[in-house]
């Protein structure tokens, strides 16, 4: 209800949420609240301040800052972060095709939010279960809880982004479904507790960013097409 009030006002800027946290996250910072509080009321004082930081902790991990997405054809960053991978030779995991992959590292500290690069259609999503290997690590790529989900751009083109569960999430969170129109800068989804986000890009993208490079979801530029 409240994400309707601000949904969309141009194309091009997408202020969307009169929250401070991520709604996923609401559960977890008033388990801490009330914990907290049980344990000010009964004089654990020891425990009182570890689930204090532990509080603080929650509201910090499952913050979601508004955000105005730049104007430009570009594609974003559809994670907060640090770029890990940028492979021109990878492939596909939803069609098989060859493919620029472009990964987005997200550690603790970083905001979880994941959000829409380019606008488009979603044309296909699929969940997979699997283990919990570090997400940092390539093979979780093939081994860990994933979703991937595929848009179809504007302009007709097709690019995957592959939601990866890290070695203590447990589950992803996905606000979208098949069919659904997306925009650039959207909120689409989020992994809870360490994550990473894969991009599959056509062939001919052009990276915009290097590796080691900090990205924020949403603002950063990522890649283009040739003109």
């Amino acid at each position: 209800m409240f994400s309707n009030l601000f949904k969309d006002k141009t194309p091009e800027f997408n202020i969307d949420n009169t929250l401070f946290v991520a709604r996923p996250g609401i559960v977890f910072i008033l388990a801490a609240l009330v914990v907290w509080l049980l344990c000010l009321v009964l004089g654990f004082w020891i425990a009182r301040q570890i689930f204090f930081l532990v509080f603080l902790f929650a509201i910090w991990f499952f913050r979601d800052p508004d955000r105005v997405t730049p104007p430009g054809e570009f594609g974003l960053s559809p994670a907060d972060g640090r770029v890990i991978r940028i492979d021109p030779g990878a492939t596909n995991p939803a069609t098989g095709e060859k493919a620029l992959k472009i990964s987005v590292f997200m550690n603790v500290f970083s905001v979880h939010v994941n959000r829409v690069p380019l606008s488009g259609t979603l044309v296909d999503q699929r969940y997979h279960p699997g283990t919990l290997v570090n997400a940092s690590f390539d093979k979780a790529s093939e081994h860990n809880e994933r979703n991937v989900l595929v848009v179809r751009d504007e302009r007709g083109r097709e690019f995957a982004m592959v939601q990866i569960a890290g070695l203590i999430a447990r589950r992803i969170v996905s606000w979208v479904v098949p069919g659904d129109e997306l925009k650039r800068g959207q909120r689409f989804g989020m992994i809870r507790f360490g994550s990473r986000v894969d991009l599959y890009l056509p062939p001919d993208a052009v990276p915009m960013v290097a590796l080691g490079q900090g990205v924020r979801a949403g603002w950063t530029p990522v890649w283009e097409y040739p003109k």
